[in-house]
């Protein structure tokens, strides 16, 4: 089963972590969201504390998708809302697009490059961020420990790191190097998201006007491949935006999962 929290009251939203990244990503928004909401965070396979992703021949894309569809299964979570951010937010559109959620809430989500290009800007990205990462394993206390070391550590991610603390700070960091295999796994696996979406699924797209690792363009490319989704901008907002506009993503997130859930879902479980 996928470590995961359950806090709050409400319509269910389930929140989808990043790559390399863990369920405590949506920390400083989830106080907010669980006055409203029965907020359920996921460690997704390899990442966080969920035990680690097994490739078996299949495309990571349908690996994903069973381990969702059994989570939801597990839960008693019946069309859920869902969010997600980067990874996140394809994981997402891909419930809308299999038809498992009653909503989608994306928040930069992966699969809208242009090329092969653009997708090896993406996975040099993360390689360095995963290289460095691991070399400042030793000194990362100490980096980590102050303002100015926690907003360059975290500069591609996000424009407002510094807000991080030092323990959520060290915690990402030492999540990323965790990561590091199923990261590499789910990058190599990778392709353009192009599934249509039934109009009658909600679907919002966020995107921040400062991010540094799925470039804004992206969301022009998102807004025209989702029509009849709602798109919004995040200004001066990076990445990871969770902790750049809390008000803001807080709202998103909201509007996003505010329409009633949609009629059962039938799992087939023989």
């Amino acid at each position: 089963m996928l470590a995961h929290e359950r806090i709050g009251s409400g319509e269910p939203l389930v929140l989808v972590h990043g790559i390399g990244h863990r369920r405590q990503a949506w920390y400083p928004v989830v106080e907010r969201l669980a006055e409203e909401r029965e907020v359920v965070l996921i460690d997704l396979p390899g990442h966080g504390e969920s035990p680690a992703l097994v490739p078996d021949g299949r495309p990571v894309r349908d690996i994903l998708r069973d381990i969702l569809e059994d989570f939801f299964l597990e839960q008693g979570l019946d069309r859920p809302h869902i969010a997600g951010n980067s990874l996140g937010g394809r994981i997402a559109l891909e419930a809308a697009a299999d038809d498992l959620v009653s909503s989608a809430t994306t928040l930069a989500p992966a699969g809208f490059w242009r090329n092969q290009v653009d997708f090896a800007y993406i996975r040099a990205v993360f390689t360095l961020l995963t290289g460095a990462a691991t070399l400042a394993q030793p000194v990362a206390p100490a980096i980590l420990g102050t303002a100015p070391g926690r907003a360059a550590a975290f500069g591609l991610l996000m424009t407002k790191g510094h807000k991080l603390s030092p323990e959520a700070a060290l915690g990402d960091l030492r999540g990323l190097v965790h990561a590091r295999p199923a990261l590499e796994t789910i990058i190599d696996g990778g392709f353009p998201f192009d599934r249509p979406i039934d109009p009658a699924i909600p679907v919002t797209v966020a995107w921040g006007t400062r991010d540094l690792v799925l470039l804004p363009y992206q969301a022009g490319r998102a807004r025209r491949a989702l029509p009849n989704a709602e798109h919004v901008t995040l200004p001066r907002c990076g990445h990871v935006p969770m902790i750049d506009d809390v008000d803001l993503v807080v709202d998103v997130l909201l509007k996003g999962s505010a329409h009633p859930r949609l009629a059962q879902a039938t799992y087939d479980v023989a």
